[in-house]
């Protein structure tokens, strides 16, 4: 599908040029341009038609959750058909594990989730999966390690009407998809059994949920339900269910991952134990042992996105999935607020590496929680295929990457 933007307005005073420099660029094939634009002269009207001349899947970068919020509204308003997603941190409250040496305290993680806002992340990587005309607007939190996207689209579960396929088996596959059994209520991630009879509500989905119907081994009806009262809204020939979190793995990977943490262990329990540090060595064999128990029968663990880099299979140093990895290769970044937007990934990479110096040091966590990371700024640019930094104020590198030509949105639409 094509984006449409829709609008009662058309761009007045500076923007018209504006947006045709841009466009200009992107089609020149320029990797880096600066918009320039004060206050109140339409920044966003201006990115979403630089979008809807162009036709590429964009990426709107803000420095906060707040901006980020503003921007997904007012984009959902400019493109109702299309798919404009929201993707920010989906922590309500959170206090990282943490180790003060001087005072030898030890600080879990503790943390409260945002429902609305994990399924609304959930549904940015489906759309990216599903669609082109796709609009992401984000925080930093887009450089956050995620699960790699080639396990979360094969994991996928695809159900078609005439399909032969034990219905226990369904039900295994949506556990393996981190969805859960509640026979009484139907809600968000869940599913329930009657019979021959299968209802789900997908992760990405509050007020839809689908019925699938068995005939012995063969699907014989799929219909789009309300979960809430189970009236049919309409049947449909098939659908695809996405995994329940970012962090799904295949079984084959689970256990070349378990057998490369055990290496890891006996690596860094052989380090402790030649330098005289056996409480460490003894902390971080029965921490590590109990979450590869936990792997092992549940595929899952407190805490496991730290080991990350053996369920993806990546060397020390290489840098984690995260939501860029989502988008085809040939999409546009819009970095607003640059000027503040910038400094934050410069500093992202090296707050996290601190906190986690003393947890690898004291051994409550193995070095291969280092890779569990946000990307450092070299490997956020390595990422950007066309960006357009937006800012009242661009910084020095800004226009620099630009090579000095900077798009000016002086006058605003109302000809002040």
């Amino acid at each position: 599908m094509k984006f449409r933007l829709v609008s009662d307005y058309t761009p007045q005073g500076d923007q018209p040029e504006a947006i045709k420099r841009l466009v200009d660029g992107i089609e020149l094939g320029k990797r880096s341009q600066v918009l320039l634009g004060i206050t109140g002269s339409g920044k966003t009207f201006t990115m979403a038609n630089v979008i809807d001349q162009v036709q590429k899947p964009a990426l709107i970068l803000a420095h906060n959750k707040t901006l980020a919020a503003q921007l997904y509204q007012e984009f959902k308003n400019l493109f109702p058909d299309n798919a404009v997603e929201y993707f920010v941190s989906y922590y309500d409250y959170y206090q990282p594990e943490a180790y003060v040496p001087r005072t030898d305290t030890y600080i879990e993680k503790d943390l409260s989730i945002n429902d609305r806002i994990e399924k609304l992340r959930l549904r940015a990587t489906c759309s990216l999966l599903e669609r082109d005309d796709v609009i992401i607007v984000s925080s930093v939190s887009c450089i956050y390690g995620l699960g790699l996207p080639e396990y979360f689209r094969e994991m996928k579960l695809s159900l078609n009407v005439g399909d032969t396929c034990k219905r226990d088996a369904v039900l295994i596959h949506l556990i393996e998809l981190q969805y859960t059994r509640n026979d009484y209520e139907l809600t968000r991630s869940h599913f329930r059994v009657r019979g021959d009879i299968l209802e789900i509500v997908p992760a990405y989905e509050d007020d839809l949920g689908y019925r699938i119907e068995f005939f012995g081994d063969e699907i014989e009806k799929i219909s789009e339900i309300d979960p809430l009262t189970g009236k049919v809204k309409r049947k449909i020939k098939g659908l695809s269910i996405y995994p329940g979190s970012h962090h799904v793995t295949p079984e084959e990977a689970r256990v070349s991952a378990m057998q490369t943490i055990r290496e890891e262990l006996k690596e860094r329990s052989d380090f402790f134990r030649k330098e005289n540090l056996l409480v460490e060595q003894q902390r971080i064999e029965q921490r590590t042992k109990y979450d590869l128990e936990m792997i092992k029968e549940i595929g899952y663990c407190k805490g496991v996105e730290n080991y990350s880099r053996h369920f993806a299979s990546r060397n020390e140093g290489e840098p984690p999935s995260c939501l860029l990895d989502y988008f085809p290769s040939d999409y546009l970044i819009f970095v607003d607020e640059s000027h503040q937007t910038l400094p934050q990934i410069h500093a992202m990479h090296n707050g996290d590496r601190a906190r986690k110096k003393s947890l690898v040091d004291f051994g409550f966590r193995l070095p291969s929680a280092y890779d569990n990371r946000p990307l450092k700024f070299e490997e956020f640019y390595n990422h950007i295929h066309q960006v357009v930094y937006v800012s009242a104020t661009p910084g020095a590198w800004e226009v620099a990457e630009a090579g000095g030509d900077v798009v000016q949105q002086i006058i605003r639409p109302t000809g002040l």
